[in-house]
């Protein structure tokens, strides 16, 4: 970043602190107001909208100020609405990290609960990632303002303590609530139905989804090696056999390809074998129809769980991937799998064919990572962050 750059970014966040400070000096907060607060989605989706449909009937006031992608600015309008509700709300709900919680000021009773969007704990992240080797450039200042955070198992609340640098007794084992809909039959029907609907081609489809997270140590610059898979010979394996690869690629790869920051594979070729869902939002929908799953270190295996289907590890790059100077894990690699770990694409094919559930390791994984998900992690989650609070009975 050049210099003339940097004083034009220390301005603009200096005039924000500035005017959260007078807002917060001027304006009352609200008891009952609630923001929930994303830089990365523009639908309400994930553990938020839990949390918004859970206040749906009590007396509390939902505000919402989300934007598709931190690079996106807002107008200066569009600022000075952001600061003022953060500035007069008693509760700031987000899902993932925003550099709006850096530069405001938190008031005293104010709660900035961290609902991460991700379940479990798998690569490093925030504070952890200080001490692993890698060139990750400066640190969200934002999480050590975090007030409470929660999380899907009682194992884990350190990882969470270390990676938003706060004191483990503000992270609590509630479970993640958007996975209760995991433990809802009639959820799980009408969410096939309502696939089937929407793409009626695929009913009789035995759905593969290729859902891998990215590579690099910025989201800006992310990236994946496509190289590393032959589509050609998954499609010369597959495609006469009922099958259909669905891909979704993680928002930050997908955005780089939309903004040709990096190629993407042309895979136009292979008629309707090959269909990109990156832009479908809830990917919870894609583990709900999907016959088989193959990702790497993403933390979509956390969700995947709660399914008892099965799941390969395309990890080409393990050693490079969590050894020292690379991203890192929580834990060794072994005590994330419940399926087959493959790094060719010959031994993807086979392992697609294998379908091997491993029913003991699954149960291992689900009891040290998910413990506390159990159908009712939003009621449980509400409780916590409301708690004392006259509105929410």
């Amino acid at each position: 970043m050049s210099i003339i750059r940097k004083i034009k970014r220390w301005i603009r966040f200096s005039i924000f602190y500035l005017l959260s400070w007078i807002y917060s000096l001027v304006c009352p907060m609200k008891d009952n107001r609630v923001c929930f607060l994303s830089d990365v989605r523009t639908v309400m989706g994930g553990n938020l909208k839990c949390v918004y449909d859970y206040l749906e009937d009590k007396d509390f006031e939902r505000i919402i100020e989300f934007k598709a992608d931190r690079r996106v600015r807002r107008t200066f309008k569009q600022k000075l609405e952001l600061i003022y509700n953060l500035a007069t709300s008693r509760y700031i709900i987000l899902d993932d990290f925003t550099n709006a919680i850096t530069f405001m000021k938190v008031r005293k009773g104010q709660e900035i609960v961290q609902l991460w969007h991700g379940p479990g704990a798998f690569k490093k992240f925030g504070w952890s990632r200080a001490t692993n080797g890698e060139n990750i450039g400066s640190i969200h200042r934002g999480y050590k303002k975090y007030t409470k955070a929660s999380v899907s198992g009682q194992g884990i609340r350190w990882c969470y303590a270390e990676a938003f640098s706060i004191s483990e007794d503000k992270v609590k084992a509630t479970g993640f609530p958007r996975t209760d809909s995991f433990f809802d039959k009639e959820f799980i029907q009408k969410t096939k139905n309502d696939f089937y609907e929407a793409y009626p081609e695929l009913k009789n489809k035995k759905i593969i989804l290729f859902a891998p997270t990215y590579r690099s140590t910025k989201v800006n610059d992310a990236s994946y090696d496509f190289s590393k898979i032959d589509f050609q010979a998954i499609y010369d394996q597959f495609h006469d056999q009922d099958y259909v690869f669905i891909i979704k690629w993680h928002p930050a790869i997908y955005n780089n390809m939309v903004m040709n920051v990096i190629e993407s594979p042309d895979l136009s070729l292979y008629q309707d074998f090959y269909r990109d869902f990156s832009e479908y939002r809830d990917i919870n929908d894609l583990l709900i129809v999907c016959d088989v799953l193959i990702t790497d270190y993403s933390s979509v295996i956390f969700d995947y769980v709660l399914l008892d289907k099965p799941i390969i590890y395309f990890t080409y790059d393990l050693d490079e991937y969590t050894g020292y100077g690379g991203r890192g894990l929580y834990f060794d690699f072994d005590e994330y799998v419940f399926g087959q770990v493959v790094d060719t694409c010959d031994d993807l094919i086979q392992a697609i064919y294998h379908n091997d559930l491993m029913e003991e390791k699954r149960k291992v994984f689900f009891d040290k990572f998910m413990g506390e998900c159990d159908g009712h992690s939003t009621q449980k989650t509400c409780q916590w962050i409301f708690e004392n609070n006259p509105h929410i009975k």
